[in-house]
């Protein structure tokens, strides 16, 4: 992982949450602290970092997410309703503070070069196409129309953060996972397993469901 420029950075850990680049993350600011980070940030740079909060363990993540304030709105007893950007990838080094809020010194981080862009490209279509199945298998076991957006990234890398932003269910240890991986390879290939099995469980339940569909028709 290419580590880059180092900086001080206000941090929020959430529960739970792993915000990706480019990933749009509204959030509610009420608690004292947060309100103290809030006002400090909109008079700088509109910057904080969010990181992933793991209440089981009790334990805060290494790698987070820029998120910059894009839009916010701040009612009359303080609380604060804010639409935030994920941006660049970092790594805390140390904190250096924890009251009023949490502060650390963080190294922005990159993926690797990519040393065969062409075996990349051929990848995130299989990604894709994955992708487009689990969708699509979503849609007819359900009975909706689920599509996905005209506006899916186009490079191998911001697909690969993308993916990893829209996984559904409790997958906030699998994101993080995919968050901190300095491969975009790597991301790509760990996404499609996940897709893959998606896929063939979605496509056994499809199956099983035009039979007993067949089945209730013969018997009426």
């Amino acid at each position: 992982m290419v580590e880059l420029a180092v900086r001080e950075l206000p941090l929020f850990p959430l529960p739970e949450v792993v915000l990706f680049p480019q990933e749009i993350l509204p959030l509610h600011i009420f608690e004292s602290r947060y309100r103290i980070m809030l006002q400090t940030v909109l008079e700088s740079d509109s910057r904080f970092g969010v990181v992933r909060w793991d209440p089981a363990n009790q334990k805060m993540a290494d790698v987070g997410c820029c998120a910059e304030i894009i839009k916010h709105q701040t009612s009359q007893d303080g609380r604060s309703n804010i639409i935030t950007l994920g941006q660049q990838r970092f790594r805390i080094l140390e904190i250096t503070r924890e009251v009023p809020y949490m502060t650390g010194m963080v190294s922005w981080v990159e993926d690797q070069e990519v040393d065969e862009p062409e075996q990349l490209a051929k990848l995130s279509e299989t990604v894709l196409t994955a992708l487009h199945d689990v969708v699509s298998l979503t849609g007819k076991l359900t009975g909706s129309d689920s599509v996905l957006p005209d506006d899916l990234p186009d490079l191998p890398r911001e697909l690969s953060f993308w993916i990893g932003a829209h996984l559904g269910g409790p997958v906030a240890k699998e994101q993080q996972y995919l968050l901190e991986l300095s491969d975009t390879g790597d991301r790509l290939n760990y996404e499609y397993e996940m897709l893959d099995k998606t896929r063939r469980h979605l496509a056994a339940r499809t199956v099983l469901k035009d039979t007993l569909s067949n089945v209730d028709k013969a018997n009426n």
